[in-house]
């Protein structure tokens, strides 16, 4: 047994032993997963997290994995990236029964409010997987750099969602022709302790035709308290950031939703081309609604050593906002030659696509292996980095990874 295995041996061992039953598929688990304790629905804090955490903030809590933990198509709770805005709700204060999801504003025909029962009861259940990205995902790899938490590859997560369409809700009230944009709020307040920490919104053709859902599970168990508990706004395909968390309700808008964060630069790039460290006015932004395309490579990890003339596989994941990815190229000699990999279906929209090559890498020594996906409008990540803008949003520059043939 090399040395490589044996600490992954070591590694499953460890891990088995804190379980008071065997741990069935223990080998075949992303290197780092432990396993899910029930306990890891109420992380809230820094110090909560396991250390396969990188802590980019404690106040308020950012933090991501290790990109290549996003290894499985659905993934599990204990692993997503964690994005907030203020100060975190009191948890331990919240009765779900008593929770209650407002919908109102100038355009919608008849306010209501429900309950978290009430939503279950009365309107039809969909479970959806559904991408979720922050809009300054892979912010790190802009040069120069751009101000703000410095996101490796791994903001993004596609879980599976249960709850409501939004859409059935909106309707069940009644939407007002002059209708332009929606207002999400939540629970959450602002550093200072006054007013919100974040309220946003998307165009009400969004919030009447995508597939968002106001839910209330994540994986099939109650939403972690640091994914948005009891009762998350989940929009597929969208920057996360309107993805409300702890959400008391939807203000159906007459014009473009003006709560916190939705004013120039927050979540907005420039509306031409701009050189890079140029500064922009305000004016010359304009909103993100819709991610792109982009890809991830989640297995093998990087750094690692692989055996010289042994295929390896070489899988993970793409998605490409509200369209869908058609092509996922991988290439180990700098662009020169791309390879098209396998790739699957998204399981619904809004979800992302797995894809896996064999690459047999042909002499020893140090690779970079890239990938790129190309969506249905035919746009493609580009191989180094897209148009920089001031915020690093939309980072979406060929994925890479280095191993070494030994």
């Amino acid at each position: 047994m090399n040395r490589r295995k044996f600490l992954q041996h070591a590694l499953t061992a460890s891990a088995v032993s804190i379980l008071p039953v065997r741990w069935v598929f223990a080998d075949n688990r992303p290197t780092g997963l432990e396993p899910i304790d029930i306990s890891n629905l109420k992380w809230a804090k820094a110090e909560d997290l396991p250390d396969y955490y990188t802590v980019l903030n404690t106040n308020p809590l950012n933090a991501h994995p290790a990109e290549h933990m996003l290894d499985p198509a659905v993934t599990p709770a204990n692993v997503p990236f964690v994005r907030w805005n203020g100060l975190m709700p009191e948890f331990d204060k919240i009765d779900p029964k008593t929770w209650t999801f407002t919908v109102d504003g100038e355009s919608v025909v008849e306010s209501k409010t429900y309950t978290i029962d009430e939503l279950k009861s009365k309107f039809k259940h969909h479970t959806q997987r559904l991408v979720l990205e922050c809009g300054g995902n892979s912010r790190k790899g802009f040069f120069p750099g751009a101000k703000g938490n410095q996101w490796n590859n791994a903001a993004v997560y596609c879980s599976e969602w249960t709850g409501v369409l939004l859409s059935d809700v909106l309707k069940d009230c009644g939407v007002k022709d002059d209708a332009v944009y929606t207002g999400n709020h939540a629970i959450d307040k602002h550093l200072s302790g006054e007013g919100p920490a974040i309220s946003r919104g998307v165009p009400i053709e969004a919030a009447m035709n995508d597939n968002a859902l106001i839910a209330w599970s994540m994986n099939g168990d109650d939403i972690p308290f640091r994914h948005g508990y009891p009762l998350r706004v989940v929009f597929g395909g969208r920057p996360a950031s309107v993805s409300q968390k702890a959400a008391t309700g939807i203000s159906v808008r007459n014009k473009v939703h003006d709560g916190t964060k939705m004013a120039a630069p927050a979540y907005q790039v420039p509306k031409y081309p701009v050189a890079p460290g140029e500064k922009v006015p305000n004016e010359d932004f304009e909103i993100i609604e819709e991610m792109v395309v982009k890809s991830l490579i989640t297995f093998p990890q990087t750094g690692i050593e692989m055996p010289l003339g042994q295929p390896q596989e070489v899988r993970g994941h793409a998605w490409a906002g509200l369209r869908e990815v058609v092509k996922v190229q991988v290439s180990y000699d700098y662009g020169t030659r791309w390879h098209e990999a396998e790739l699957s279906k998204p399981v619904n929209k809004g979800a992302w696509q797995q894809w896996s090559i064999n690459l047999d890498l042909p002499e020893q020594g140090y690779y970079e292996i890239w990938a790129k996906a190309t969506d249905s409008e035919g746009d493609s990540q580009p191989v180094v980095q897209p148009q920089w803008n001031p915020k690093g949003y939309l980072f979406n520059g060929c994925h890479r990874i280095a191993v070494r043939v030994a």
